[in-house]
Formats: C-alpha cells, sequence, structure tokens
C-alpha cells in the first residue's frame, strides 16, 4: 500500500482486518492531504467564518447580536485543534495496532514485483498506488520569484490577510474566498474561464451572486499575464490592468502525486492525468492498482470508493468494477453546491429527450423556518423518469444530495422518489416535491381526466 491518504487506510484496514499482511508506505503525514491540508481544515476554517457571519444574519429572528470579534491566530488554533482531534484515527500507531506494518519514506518501483523505501525491499502479490494529488501551479511568469500560498500553506496562516488574491475559481479558490472574507480579509478572485466551471450554470450563478453579496470579488475570463512583488505587496496583472494585494493564493487545481514513483520500472502506464487504469482500476501491470487522486479521482470520498472496489477485486476476486459518474461533490460554500450524475448540459447531449424538475427552497416550510430560502433543486430524468442527475443548491445541499447518489446509482426511476415518506419539516421534502413534478403534464391530459370521470361514477 502506497499512500496513507484516505483511500490508502481504507485498504490497509480492510485488508488487516480480514488477516491479510499488510505494508503501508508514507513519506508524508499520516492522513494525507485530506487531513493534514484539504477536507478538514477547510471545513474548520469555514465552520469559523460561518459563525463570524452570524450578527449579519439573525436580525430576520427578532435578535441582535454584537460584531464578532475575531482573533485569526486563535481561529487557526482551531483548524489545528481539528486536525489534531482526528489525527489519532489516521496515526501511525492506530494502523500498527490493526496489524499493518507502517513504513515512512518515500516508495519507488525497482521492477514489476518489487518497492524500495531507502534500503528496504517490499515484495508483493498485490500493490495499491494511493498517492493522491498536489497543488497544480501554473506557469505564470514572475510566478517563481513571488510569495505565493497553496492549500499546503495557508493554513498555517496566523494572520487575516489584508487583501487575498486568489487565482482559480474552483471549489477549493471559493471556498477560501467566502471564508477569509468573513473573517475579514478584502478577497479578489481571478479565474481565466468560467467559475465553478463543472457545475450546472444555473445553480452555479446562486453560489456567485451570494459571494458578490458578501463583497468577494470574482472576475471571469481573467487571464493573469505576470505576478510579481513589489514593496510588500505581490501585483497581479492581468491585461493591462494591475492588481496589488497582500497575499497570494494559487488554487488551479490538482495533479496526481507519482514523481518519484519511477512507474516506468514496474511497466505502469500513466500520464499528466495520472495513472491509467481499467474499470476494476488495475493498472497495465497486473499486480498494481491505482486509486483515488493517482487514477485521475477527484475527491476523499472517491478514494473510499475506489478502496472498496480494489478490495472486492484483490481479495475476494469479485469483478466490481468502478463507475465514477455515480460519485458526488459538493462544494462548500454558503449555500453549499451539490452535485451527481449528470448536469442538464450533459444529459441534452447524451438523450434525446429529457425533463428537467425543480423545487425552490422559498417553497419550503423549513427553508422559512430557518430564513434559508436561496436555492432549488434540480432533478435530470429520462422521458421515463429514469434518474440522470441531480443537482441541489443551499442549505445543507452536500447532506441532501445522498438521496440522490443512492437513486443513481440503483437506477431508480423517478416514480419511486414520490413515493418515500420524508419526515415533515424538513429541506428533503423540495427532492420529493421535484420529483412529483414529474406527473404534473399528467393533470391537464384529456386522456387522465375522462378516466377520473368514469371512475367518479362508481362513488
Amino acid at each position: 500500500m502506497i499512500g496513507a491518504g484516505s483511500g490508502g487506510l481504507s485498504v490497509a484496514a480492510a485488508a488487516a482486518a480480514f488477516g491479510v499482511p499488510v505494508v503501508l508506505i508514507e513519506k508524508g503525514k499520516m492522513g494525507g492531504d485530506c487531513l493534514n491540508y484539504g477536507c478538514v481544515p477547510s471545513k474548520a476554517l469555514l465552520a469559523a467564518a460561518r459563525h463570524a457571519a452570524e450578527p449579519k444574519r439573525v436580525s430576520p429572528f427578532g435578535l441582535t447580536m454584537p460584531r464578532a470579534e475575531i482573533d485569526f491566530a486563535k481561529v487557526n488554533a482551531h483548524v489545528h485543534q481539528v486536525i489534531d482531534a482526528i489525527a489519532p484515527n489516521d496515526s501511525r500507531e492506530r494502523f500498527t495496532g490493526l496489524g499493518v506494518h507502517v513504513i515512512e519514506g518515500a516508495a519507488r518501483f525497482t521492477d514489476k514485483a518489487t518497492v524500495a523505501v531507502g534500503d528496504v525491499t517490499v515484495q508483493a502479490r498485490r500493490f495499491v498506488v494511493a498517492t493522491g494529488s498536489v497543488p497544480a501551479v501554473p506557469p505564470i511568469p514572475g510566478l517563481s520569484e513571488t510569495p505565493y500560498l497553496t492549500n499546503e500553506t495557508i493554513f498555517a496562516l496566523k494572520r487575516c490577510p489584508e487583501h487575498l488574491i486568489i487565482i482559480g475559481a474552483g471549489p477549493i479558490g471559493l471556498e477560501l474566498a467566502q471564508a477569509h472574507r468573513r473573517l475579514g480579509a478584502k478577497v479578489t478572485v481571478l479565474e481565466a474561464a468560467t467559475p465553478l466551471a463543472n457545475d450546472d450554470p444555473e445553480c452555479a450563478a446562486i453560489v456567485l451572486a451570494q459571494l458578490e453579496r458578501e463583497g468577494v470579488t470574482v472576475r471571469a475570463g481573467a487571464a493573469v499575464t505576470r505576478v510579481a512583488p513589489h514593496d510588500g505587496k505581490i501585483q497581479v496583472i492581468v491585461g493591462d490592468e494591475t492588481i496589488e494585494g497582500s497575499d497570494l493564493l494559487i488554487a488551479t487545481g490538482r495533479r496526481p502525486n507519482t514523481e518519484g514513483l519511477d512507474l516506468a520500472a514496474a511497466g505502469i502506464a500513466h500520464d499528466q492525468r495520472g495513472i491509467a487504469v481499467g474499470k476494476g482500476l488495475k493498472t497495465s501491470n497486473k499486480r498494481v492498482y491505482a486509486i483515488g487522486d493517482a487514477a485521475g479521482g477527484h475527491f476523499t470520498h472517491t478514494a473510499n470508493y475506489h478502496a472498496g472496489i480494489v478490495l472486492r477485486n484483490a481479495l475476494f476476486r469479485l469483478p466490481a468494477k468502478a463507475n465514477d459518474e455515480t460519485v458526488p461533490w459538493v462544494t462548500f460554500t454558503d449555500p453549499e453546491l451539490a452535485h451527481v450524475g449528470l448536469t442538464e448540459a450533459q444529459a441534452r447531449e447524451r438523450h434525446k429527450t429529457i425533463r428537467v424538475l425543480r423545487w425552490p427552497y422559498h417553497e419550503n416550510d423549513r427553508a422559512q423556518a430557518e430564513r434559508e430560502t436561496h436555492g432549488h433543486i434540480k432533478i435530470i430524468t429520462k422521458k421515463n423518469g429514469l434518474i440522470l442527475g441531480a443537482t441541489i443548491v443551499g442549505a445543507h445541499a452536500g447532506e441532501q444530495i445522498t438521496t440522490w447518489t443512492l437513486a443513481l446509482a440503483r437506477g431508480l426511476n423517478i416514480r419511486a422518489m414520490t413515493g418515500i415518506v420524508v419526515p415533515y419539516p424538513t429541506l428533503s421534502e423540495t427532492g420529493k416535491r421535484a420529483a412529483i413534478t414529474y406527473f404534473s403534464s399528467s393533470l391537464s391530459s384529456p386522456r387522465v381526466r375522462r378516466l377520473i370521470g368514469f371512475l367518479r361514477r362508481f362513488g
């Protein structure tokens, strides 16, 4: 097992539980990017930022609160306390106790069946590469001479940036933009293409509008041509314009972390997108599997999903195959933006006729009670009702998308979603109400009306 991030730890723990000898190799911190530099610290920072924004949000409830006094160093301490609280679950000590042999160091293949870690060699029947990804730093002129942050360094800041310039308007860039804005920073986000380009544009627009209301400047089509340090500040040039800030964050995506593995020595095909794998996640070397970001995945939960596929294939010889189209993703801004399956545009490309079903938050009683009325759910189905995808933008969208992930993975028809009993009042009622609209065209159908009229004759 190469890599002690989320996917690697899942495989190692499960295999050891079944009595399989496991060697786990990690050159960095146990827990990988998610625990130390990604999901955990970013959500801890977002939680602090959400509380900082509460004084501005309570007036509709008849309440007033004093303005939050923000001590950024203490916010940073909170972030690291959260990491420290979770770290024992991913620690070397815990996995050693589970029977896993943990080796600290950089792994490299020496042949198709051998990995070396310093002077130690490991031969195994099966290998799993779960080395994750690292920030993709674009070749912007002047960047090598300019101080900049990535997700691996920004959580070390103990002072709030005066003006944070972020290059990249994907989920990472926008989550950190909103968090820092709410904690007192001026924030400018520059995106060469389209913000949240992988999401449904109709739903993404609701997130972007909220960021704008909060004072975050997000500029689309803003290609950075050069950066440079200047009098203790950082200058970012976009066309003929110079934007000056105190700090620069690069959030232009991720690249697979496969450097130094010497994959060629093991006959493992790969390119800049990651290690090439089949549906069963096996590489061109039949002894080796690759999962998560190393195999072109994008999320922590993708790595965990891949881990289950590998365990079924490698331990039980079951013909399990990965289908990444059923993997959801969430942008944890406020409002949240969650998606699974096909977007409307993708569905129109693949299918002759589709149905688009919607229901707004403002028509939901719980949303009204919570004053969380911005947002909606959008469901895409085939003409026959087969569910193709779902997007939710609004409060707790990340929690609600799970239902639609299950529906998509099990190939359910929208009719199944109209029959479920949903607790009242909950935000999940929006999904059921949207599903019911699939039958709205039947309400005016002359055939249906004649049938009802006929049945009424029988009392």
